[in-house]
């Protein structure tokens, strides 16, 4: 794995940073009714992206996830002022405003988006892993999950076909502690999500899914298996999200207090920690990072602000153009 240098953490405090401070501005922004609809936020969860991003060739390997899904295209190369755009519903967005906040995608930056049906892209995942190895390319395929779609029964069947195909995919649980509202000791006998793995006999564990170093060295193991031929890797990330499921969860699941005990633990504080404790850069270095990191979200609200709404027209141009059906006409 590429060693973890001090421009390693440095890259993480800010891309980490970003992540939270962007999707802080979409908060806001909801609330204003700008963003609509539903809105599911990664804050917590940096560590799990910064992680595998670092153990990723982002030149060739793929990633897919839920509908918790604004970050991970930024990290794979997706430019953030479109992602913004896309939750707005403008036509400079990633699907020109026709997916929003649930349903991220690029094609040139190999990310496959965000599903909004609970485990939808498990089968997706591993069938990208498929079309990889069939066309004899080295890629690997990313899928993420969360910790409620693991009682998705497609998830079983994906399993047991990546194992008997020797899929190059890492499957990743996110586990942040609750499907929606409900936790995991309410819906499994097991808490420990990471051994539905064996049962495939699929190499499978648990990660701190808080600590990005961690993250990537687990990563790293997994995707060099599947690369190389040794087939798919299921690793259970634990992790916690500091806000709601999504914004119209109340969290009367939950105390106030569990919260802030886990922010103790937030992996952007980590990452500064090691950067001061290390003398990776000075305070004035850091409050650089900070000043450059605000003035991106603020370039990408007033980007999102000032694009356009798609026209009308465009409804037309998102479905099937069908040769005996004249009577809608296209022009994409």
């Amino acid at each position: 794995m590429e060693k973890i240098t001090k421009e390693v953490y440095l890259k993480w405090y800010e891309d980490m940073l970003f992540w939270r401070k962007f999707e802080d501005k979409l908060a806001a922004v909801y609330i204003q009714q700008k963003v609509r609809g539903f809105l599911h936020l990664y804050n917590g969860q940096e560590a799990v992206l910064a992680g595998a991003l670092h153990a990723m060739d982002l030149t060739k390997d793929r990633m897919i996830t839920a509908y918790r899904n604004h970050v991970q295209p930024i990290g794979m190369g997706v430019d953030p002022k479109k992602v913004m755009a896309e939750l707005y519903g403008k036509v400079t967005g990633t699907s020109k405003g026709m997916g929003g906040s649930m349903h991220i995608f690029s094609k040139e930056h190999r990310f496959h988006g965000g599903h909004g049906i609970v485990g939808g892209q498990i089968p997706l995942g591993a069938g990208m892993a498929f079309g990889d190895k069939y066309a004899g390319r080295d890629n690997v395929t990313i899928c993420y999950m969360g910790d409620g779609a693991v009682r998705q029964g497609s998830l079983h069947e994906t399993f047991n076909l990546a194992m008997l195909w020797q899929l190059p995919v890492v499957f990743v649980c996110e586990n942040n502690g609750y499907a929606m509202g409900t936790s995991v000791a309410r819906t499994s006998y097991s808490t420990e999500i990471w051994k539905l793995g064996l049962g495939y006999e699929m190499p499978c564990g648990p990660v701190d899914g808080m600590d990005p170093v961690v993250v990537a060295e687990e990563m790293h193991k997994a995707i060099e298996r599947a690369r190389s031929g040794g087939g798919p890797t299921f690793l259970e990330m634990k992790t916690y999200r500091y806000r709601g499921h999504s914004m119209s969860d109340a969290q009367h699941y939950r105390t106030k207090d569990e919260v802030e005990e886990y922010k103790k633990i937030d992996p952007i504080t980590k990452v500064l920690d090691v950067i001061k404790d290390e003398d990776y850069a000075t305070d004035a270095e850091i409050e650089a990072i900070n000043k450059r990191v605000k003035k991106m979200v603020s370039e990408c609200e007033k980007f999102a602000e000032e694009s356009d709404y798609p026209p009308v027209q465009q409804l037309y141009d998102m479905v099937y153009e069908q040769e005996d059906f004249p009577f809608v006409p296209h022009k994409l």
